[in-house]
């Protein structure tokens, strides 16, 4: 594992409200606007959600990340799924693992609280992050949430029980 401490945090704590910002000015590059979800601190307190932050050897907070529980809908969202919100990790620390430590703490944390599946929606800008999750072990799934009738919007899933 990287060189890096991972420990749960308020989804409006300032470190964490920082790396918003950051994966937000990213969105705006790369689409154009900024990501409307709708994101509230309550859905990521234990033990309906986690949101999590990776602090380098300096102490910098480097990565984010963070899942919330999910019930099944019309969509194709089932109950006991959680949903990847947040995965980030600043430019300068890219390209060390990060992101694939932070995906593991977010599966091994909604593990232990009775999550069946993890669930996400990333952006066809994104290649990056498609490649990352598809080798993390998700495979293509329904679409559900706000960009689900977004021809560029990519969503997965994997297994948490395996």
């Amino acid at each position: 594992m990287p060189d890096m401490r991972i420990v749960p945090v308020p989804y409006d704590h300032p470190d964490a409200v920082k790396l918003d910002e950051l994966v937000q000015l990213e969105y705006v590059e790369r689409y154009g606007e900024s990501d409307a979800s709708p994101m509230d601190p309550a859905h990521f307190e234990p033990p309906h959600g986690v949101y999590l932050l990776a602090y380098d050897e300096d102490e910098v907070p480097v990565a984010t990340g963070g899942w919330r529980a999910k019930s099944a809908t019309p969509e194709g969202l089932r109950d006991g799924d959680a949903e990847m919100k947040r995965m980030f990790v600043v430019r300068e620390a890219r390209g060390r693992g990060l992101a694939r430590a932070m995906i593991a703490a977010l599966e091994d944390s909604a593990r232990a609280a009775g999550r069946l599946r993890m669930v996400l929606e990333t952006g066809g800008e994104q290649p990056e992050a498609i490649a990352l999750y598809q080798s993390s072990g998700y495979a293509p799934t329904d679409r559900f949430g706000l960009y689900r009738n977004e021809a560029d919007a990519q969503y997965f899933a994997k297994d948490l029980q395996e």
